[in-house]
This record gives structure tokens, C-alpha cells and sequence, in this order.
């Protein structure tokens, strides 16, 4: 879409700055003018404009100024999440599944990967199968924000046209792809957890739960390009190094303009957690409704801290305010696959179950023994927690001191 101001028939009344709720018009030599850095077309301005001074308008695919073929457009793209200049686990899993993705179509795998100070993170993406690594290194790009991170991975995909292009479905990924799909004027799918090539049409495959998990819906992009999907963290499998595997640094710099933002980075607090990163932990034990207040947590903790493993919650936990949603685990929190999976006193929705229902071994503590979480569970035990946990956290202290 776009927008614009019609100088003669405007007489500078300022209803529209008064109007505009992102404060990006203003009066100059007594005419609006709109500043389309702030402008989110929103139409807001146009409604209360008496004398139809300000046009909004939307542009036609043909009037894009992108490649028409979609056969100008090859190579399969990860954008490599960092943090603190250390690539994130869920880029390893998509240069795993890129790499089978970009085998299919007969195409190189390429990695994204913006910050500062990170070029030799980039060698690590190619010793996972990368064969080049689109790298873009500045100051202003060393913690994340929207606007530059969004503006300088447009840049980077109007240049070199990617077929493809994944991200993980962590907060930074789904606040940053979707901008960017916005900007392509291309289709984003959200949350996958599987993808596939249909060879024959040249279309990336992408499944995800829908209708809260009760049915798998695969959707397809074959109008524009590049088909870009959001994957969540622990349901592919990362790709191993290989560090003799050879591939290509494509350095890139940017203009300030680039990089600027309409918001300013104040300050960068760090969750403190007794317990190890949920999403990465072998072993998770999660509370439920079931605990009845916060307080009984502290069985969940004390449990989780004798095996060396995560907190966990359900979301009923999270919205009764027991748990902050970090430790949240489903359809809405995070998706975890570790070897072991404790679930006490949940009872397992589905939008619970597709969180963590990938685990290689769940364990269930309910004293419900028709509890929907007893159809995934890998053992069950049906009684009352809050004399299963005390019991189990002291006999793994004995066993394990042993």
C-alpha cells in the first residue's frame, strides 16, 4: 500500500495530525506531510479528512518491484539466531533440515547471520552444511531489534533472491519474519513441524497443527517467492559438524540509515534460574493445576534440582500467575524434547500434549487415571503428588549419591 498527500486540496486544518495515533504527520508550510518511517497505513488520517486530501492506495503484485519469474529465485536460506554472538541451537536444526530441503531441489544452503563480532560463528554454520554464509557485522546490529534486523534481511533477500527461507519460531524469529514477509509481500507459515519438497512444482511443503492441534494442515506458497516458514525449537534434529565441510563467507555492509530504529535499547535483564534452560534440558519436570498454589512448586523445583533438569508449567499454571510464561510448555509456550518428561498433576489438553508429547519418555503423576495425559505417557502413576514427589525426590538423592 501506499500513501501520499494531495497539496491542493489540502488547507492544513490538522485533523489528521490530531488523528494519527503514530504521531508521523506534521505541518509543513501549512501542509500535512507523512512520515513513512512512522506510517503504518492505517487509514486513520484519510477518515478524517473532510476535503479528500490524502490518497491510500494499494499497489498490484505487478507493480512490486521484485522479479517476476519465480524461477529467478534459488537457494534455501536459515536465518542463524544469535545470542551474546553465540548461535542459538534452533539454527543448527534448520541448517539440518535445510540441507535436506536444498539436496531435494538441487540448490545451495545458505546462513544468515547478523550481530557483532560473530564471524567465526559463521564458519561454525558451514561446518554444519552451509555452502555460503550471508554475514552482516556491525555494532548496531549486537542485540536484536525489529526495524534494522527486518530492514537489512529485506536487503540482503532482494539482492540475492532465495527460494526459501526458514527461521526459528522463538520470540526473536516470529517478531522478525513476519516483517520481513510483510515487506516481500510473500506468505509466512507459522510454527512448523515438518517440511518437505514437492519436486515436482518447486514448493516447500509446510506442516503445522491446526484447530488447536487436532488436525495437521500442510500449506503451500505457489504464487510468490520466497516460501518462508517459522519452526519450533526441539522438533528437528540438529545438523552434525563436519569441520572439514568448505563453504563460502559473503560479507555485507549497510548504510546508518539502514540500521536505524524508531526505538532505543535501554537495558538487558537476564531470567536468573537455580534450574538449567528448558529448552535445552535433557530432563523437565512440569507442574500443572494440579499443585492447587504456588507455593507447591517447590516440589516441582526440588525434584527438577536433584535430576539436574528444567522447570516446566502447563499455561493453566502460567495465566494462574505460578509460573512465568518462560516456563510455559505447549501450543502457546515453548516446545521441548527431552530424554525424560515429568508431568505432575496436568492433564494433558492438547495444546499441552504438542509441546511436549516428542519427549522420549514421559512420565505422568495424576490422580485422575482417565486424565488425557495417561494416552502419551511412557509410565504413569495415579495418587495424589504431594506424596509421590517428596517420596521421588528423595529416593533419586539417594540413588544418585550413590
Amino acid at each position: 500500500m501506499s500513501i501520499k498527500v494531495i497539496n491542493e486540496k489540502c488547507t492544513g486544518c490538522k485533523l489528521c495530525i490530531k488523528a494519527c495515533p503514530f504521531s508521523a504527520i506534521q505541518l509543513v508550510n501549512k501542509k500535512a506531510v507523512i512520515d513513512l518511517d512512522k506510517c503504518n497505513l492505517c487509514g486513520a488520517c484519510v477518515d478524517v479528512c473532510k476535503f479528500n486530501a490524502i490518497l491510500l492506495t494499494k499497489i498490484s503484485p505487478s507493480e512490486i518491484d521484485f522479479p517476476k519469474r519465480l524461477e529467478d529465485y534459488r537457494d534455501v536460506w536459515v536465518f542463524c539466531e544469535q545470542k551474546n554472538g553465540v548461535v542459538q541451537g534452533v539454527a543448527y536444526e534448520l541448517l539440518g533440515k535445510g540441507r535436506e530441503l536444498a539436496d531435494m531441489l538441487g540448490v545451495d544452503l545458505c546462513g544468515v547471520l547478523l550481530g557483532e563480532g560473530v564471524k567465526n560463528e559463521a564458519q561454525k554454520i558451514i561446518h554444519r552444511g552451509a555452502n555460503k554464509v550471508y554475514l552482516v557485522d556491525s555494532p548496531k546490529l549486537k542485540h536484536y531489534q525489529d526495524e534494522p534486523y527486518s530492514k537489512v534481511l529485506v536487503k540482503l533477500i532482494k539482492e540475492y533472491r532465495p527460494e526459501i527461507v526458514l527461521c526459528g519460531a522463538t520470540s526473536i524469529g516470529r517478531s522478525l519474519i513476519s516483517r520481513v514477509a510483510v515487506n516481500l509481500h510473500t506468505g509466512l507459515t507459522a510454527d512448523c513441524t515438518g517440511l518437505d519438497i514437492d519436486k515436482e512444482n518447486r514448493l516447500l511443503l509446510q506442516t503445522r497443527p491446526a484447530f488447536g492441534g487436532n488436525i495437521m494442515a500442510t500449506i503451500i506458497c505457489p504464487n510468490h517467492r520466497p516460501q518462508m516458514a517459522t519452526v519450533r525449537h526441539k522438533v528437528m534434529k540438529e545438523s552434525d559438524p563436519n569441520v572439514h565441510f568448505k563453504g563460502r563467507i559473503i560479507e555485507k555492509t549497510y548504510d546508518d540509515a539502514t540500521y536505524h530504529s524508531r526505538t532505543k535499547l535501554l537495558d538487558i535483564v537476564e531470567e536468573i534460574e537455580e534450574t538449567v534452560n528448558l529448552a535445552e534440558a535433557d530432563i523437565i519436570v512440569s507442574g500443572g493445576r494440579g499443585l492447587q498454589k504456588p507455593e507447591n512448586f517447590k516440589l516441582v523445583e526440588d525434584l527438577a534440582k536433584v535430576l539436574g533438569g528444567a522447570v516446566g508449567a502447563s499455561r493453566a499454571a502460567v495465566d494462574a500467575g505460578w509460573k512465568s510464561y518462560s516456563h510455559q510448555v505447549g501450543q502457546t509456550g515453548k516446545t521441548v524434547c527431552p530424554k525424560i518428561y515429568i508431568a505432575c498433576g496436568i492433564s494433558g489438553q492438547i495444546q499441552h500434549l504438542v509441546g511436549m508429547q516428542s519427549s522420549d519418555i514421559i512420565v505422568a503423576i495424576n490422580k485422575d487415571p482417565h486424565a488425557p495425559i495417561f494416552n502419551v505417557a511412557t509410565y504413569g502413576i495415579v495418587g495424589d503428588l504431594f506424596e509421590i514427589l517428596p517420596e521421588l525426590t528423595r529416593r533419586f538423592k539417594e540413588i544418585l549419591k550413590k
